[in-house]
């Protein structure tokens, strides 16, 4: 563990069958929460937030991980392997950051999150439009 994490929140986040287990550094809490519209994140209806590169530690199931990319493949998107849970992806908007799963995250009840942001990636990404 690194010796910054003494002073700052450190979650951990896991998948469902618990193969895949990240920490998460985070010294602002949880932030940029939001939901998006382009084809990806509408069909696994997930509520990211945002946790800059350096503060995702994957800790357990690195080989377990699946990436899954798609049209331009600028964003990365990880799965676990055996139970299929989506953990987190490498943002494509913003690739100094990941997105990550907040239903993963240990302990955190979705309902305390009822103010959530919307992500118009479907328009925001152009690239992405099938014809």
């Amino acid at each position: 563990m690194r010796e910054d994490r003494e002073m700052t929140e450190v979650l951990v986040s896991s998948c469902h069958c618990g193969s895949v287990e990240l920490y998460l550094t985070l010294p602002d809490g949880l932030e940029k929460l939001r939901r998006c519209n382009c084809s990806i994140c509408s069909r696994k209806g997930a509520v990211v937030a945002s946790v800059k590169i350096e503060n995702l530690e994957i800790i357990k199931g690195r080989a377990i991980l699946t990436e899954y990319t798609f049209n331009t493949h600028s964003a990365k998107h990880y799965f676990c392997s055996i139970c299929g849970i989506y953990t987190h992806h490498r943002r494509r908007s913003d690739p100094t950051e990941y997105g990550v799963n907040i239903a993963c995250i240990e302990g955190l009840s979705i309902e305390d999150y009822l103010h959530i942001g919307y992500l118009d990636g479907k328009h925001a990404h152009p690239s992405d439009h099938i014809e």
